[in-house]
């Protein structure tokens, strides 16, 4: 065996394929210091390099799950509608605080069809499962 070929089967020996688990969690009203739409786009990095990424909102955040909003009456551009492309990146995961929703009064018919309702204490059980969490 040649050393490039011992070399190539000792990296594959060394280097298994693990997928990292990202959490993205959304705590900031929309428009807010555009905290959303940043989150968002690193979602969608992440995503469209093939990462494991699910989205959750809670606190503020679940104000960015609410449909019908005027983004152009306060002068700012509309990226909730991007919402729409998470399906084509395999952005599956959409997790949204039943807690933070009914302290604000808010309904659960959401921008996301497919959403899943829990309360606090599910998605705190639930985090520890991700490798990377980030907070936007």
């Amino acid at each position: 065996m040649s050393s490039s070929q011992n070399s190539a089967t000792n990296l594959q020996e060394m280097s298994p394929i693990t997928v990292t688990r990202y959490a993205i969690i959304n705590t900031s009203a929309p428009f807010d210091r555009l905290k959303g739409k940043e989150s968002l786009d690193a979602a969608l990095i992440l995503a469209s390099y093939e990462m494991d990424v699910s989205l959750f909102f809670i606190g503020n955040g679940v104000y960015q799950t609410q449909a019908n909003q005027q983004a152009e009456s306060i002068a700012h551009k509309d990226y909730l509608a991007t919402f729409k492309a998470l399906e084509f990146y395999d952005i599956e995961d959409i997790y949204l605080c039943q807690d933070s929703l009914t302290e604000r009064g808010l309904a659960t018919d959401s921008v996301f069809d497919d959403a899943q309702y829990l309360s606090a204490e599910q998605i705190k059980a639930l985090l520890p499962q991700f490798d990377v969490v980030l907070t936007f």
